[in-house]
């Protein structure tokens, strides 16, 4: 069975998946952005669950790459999955990173047994990723991830994300 893919524009806090990726900073206590949003909308029980992982697992931050699950709080999924992007480079190669944002994701969601998850353009935002290669990498790398999760969903913010994966889709 294939994972299929699915382009939405809109709000990543308002879809009704088993998970929500968010798009975190290392820190996991919340940021701007898809975090800010994230935090803001699904209530505190999102901020306690990350302080818990902060003082037992991560004392030192989630690593960039890595991905790690906590309580949706009041947001219309079940989980978030937070995973910590790369900081665009244009003189050091971080695709690894960015695409093992989307593979970690997706081996969490299989952990949970989630069988839908809804991705951000992970590392587009203030981390600088140009928005037509993060798709390409995001794309490739869920279709090349064995996942038992149904339906991976593209949450795009602005007409130029989706436009962006909407062309590595087709």
């Amino acid at each position: 069975m294939s994972t299929s893919l699915t382009l939405v524009r809109g709000d990543i806090t308002e879809q009704p998946v088993d998970a929500v990726v968010n798009a975190a900073n290392s820190s996991l206590l919340g940021g701007g952005g898809v975090d800010g949003a994230i935090h803001r909308r699904g209530g505190p029980e999102i901020l306690a669950e990350c302080r818990d992982l902060r003082a037992s697992r991560y004392g030192r931050g989630l690593p960039t790459g890595a991905a790690v699950a906590t309580t949706a709080g009041r947001l219309p999924a079940r989980w978030v999955i937070h995973t910590v992007g790369p900081v665009f480079s244009a003189s050091e190669d971080r695709s690894d990173l960015l695409a093992s944002c989307y593979r970690e994701a997706l081996r969490v969601a299989d952990e949970l047994g989630a069988r839908t998850v809804a991705f951000p353009a992970v590392s587009t935002g203030v981390y600088s990723w140009p928005m037509e290669d993060a798709a390409r990498i995001a794309v490739e790398t869920v279709r090349a991830t064995e996942t038992a999760v149904e339906e991976v969903r593209f949450v795009l913010f602005d007409e130029r994300a989706y436009a962006a994966f909407a062309a590595q889709v087709q």
